[in-house]
């Protein structure tokens, strides 16, 4: 319903209004404006932050995870008291305090094919701040479906890229036509990320939305900002449609949501035939301990790094740090006739061990589903996790 701003939002949004691009014409336009997040992490924290203070009408976030101390070296949403609640509750709170104007809408779920298009449908743009490959392709493709447009970002280490994704494209997809090879492209857990890049990365998309919201000044579409914190050099590269592009071109053959993570797992998501993961080079954290329990021999390998074994370990199993990097130079001191378990934190990297090591002739090794994290859930609850 259109009502004018009240003396309130006059002096909440004054320094919004009295920009001549915005003015009350503007900051009317941005109340009935409504924004998604996919992600309340750290691109999500910021964008959201500053979407509800420059007064987003009604805004929206999608995300199933809790809050973990390790996310408040940049997850800005949260702080230490939320460590242990879900994160949107956590959301809602620091949004709420921050504008009460502002209609705040949560999904608690992981986004995925088979509830993408409900979630994203109805709303005016979408910030895309997922941190894995198959949700950034389902987030295009939704979007590209629906004709929606949306903010990308991306971070690692000091690294960030933003672009602007709209329905008559490009897409996501022009860009990178397929995913990487699995395991290519490290985590941010993994590799880290300074804390302050997602502020930059996630400020620039809520940027980009509010533009794009008012129809004012030029947005990313189009171009693909690649961002270097550590030289502060910021740089600008030219992205066209493809007329290719499976979601976007001429003529596309992705006319629904597929299987993103069989797509972005290197497999053909239309081919049932396509070969799945061997399940025997995992066990379970109740296997491992029944060994353990047992007496059982076996070598416990962690491909962590150093400051990660610091924090929580399993040592008292035999556990032995050998980092992921150096693997290869310690792969000849491990025994080929003793069973070989391998874990990291919370699996991907003790696939790419395993993987390594049964390609040079260690069959027995095995990676240990879910890491330390599993086994601190299930198995050890008062174990220090990160």
């Amino acid at each position: 319903m259109k009502r004018e701003l009240t003396k309130d939002e006059l002096v909440r949004y004054g320094r919004h209004v009295s920009i001549p691009e915005v003015g009350r014409a503007g900051q009317e336009r941005l109340r009935r404006s409504s924004v998604l997040i996919v992600g309340a992490g750290g691109l999500g924290s910021p964008a959201a932050l500053y979407l509800a203070s420059a007064g987003i009408g009604r805004l929206g976030l999608v995300d199933h995870d809790r809050v973990e101390l390790s996310n408040l070296q940049r997850q800005v949403l949260h702080d230490t008291r939320s460590v242990g609640r879900p994160k949107l509750e956590s959301a809602r709170d620091r949004l709420s305090a921050t504008n009460p104007h502002v209609e705040i809408e949560t999904f608690e779920t992981r986004l995925e094919a088979g509830n993408a298009i409900e979630i994203l449908e109805g709303w005016d743009f979408v910030i895309d701040g997922s941190d894995n490959f198959p949700t950034r392709y389902l987030v295009n493709d939704a979007c590209v479906l629906l004709g929606t447009p949306f903010a990308y970002g991306a971070i690692l280490r000091f690294e960030g890229q933003a672009s602007v994704f709209g329905s008559a494209g490009p897409c996501y997809r022009c860009l990178f036509r397929e995913p990487p090879p699995p395991g290519l492209v490290p985590s941010c857990a993994e590799a880290g990320v300074l804390g302050v890049l997602p502020g930059i990365v996630g400020s620039i998309q809520a940027n980009e939305a509010i533009k794009w919201l008012l129809g004012i000044g030029e947005t990313l579409s189009g171009r693909l900002l690649l961002i270097d914190a550590l030289r502060m050099e910021f740089r600008s590269l030219d992205i066209g449609r493809d007329p290719e592009c499976v979601v976007c071109g001429d003529a596309p053959t992705v006319t629904e949501l597929i299987d993103y993570e069989q797509f972005c797992g290197g497999g053909d998501p239309t081919d049932s035939r396509s070969e799945e993961r061997d399940p025997m080079a995992d066990i379970d954290v109740h296997e491992l301990k029944r060994r353990a329990d047992a007496g059982e021999r076996f070598q416990l390998i962690d491909v962590r790094d150093d400051f990660e074994w610091d924090i929580c370990n399993l040592e008292p199993l035999g556990a032995r740090l050998v980092p992921l990097a150096t693997l290869a130079e310690a792969a000849d001191g491990l025994d080929g006739e003793t069973p070989l378990i391998v874990h990291c934190r919370s699996g991907p990297r003790g696939d790419r061990a395993v993987a390594y090591l049964r390609s040079i002739g260690y069959e027995n090794a095995v990676n240990l589903a879910g890491g330390i994290l599993a086994w601190a859930e299930a198995i050890d609850p008062e174990m220090a996790v990160y």
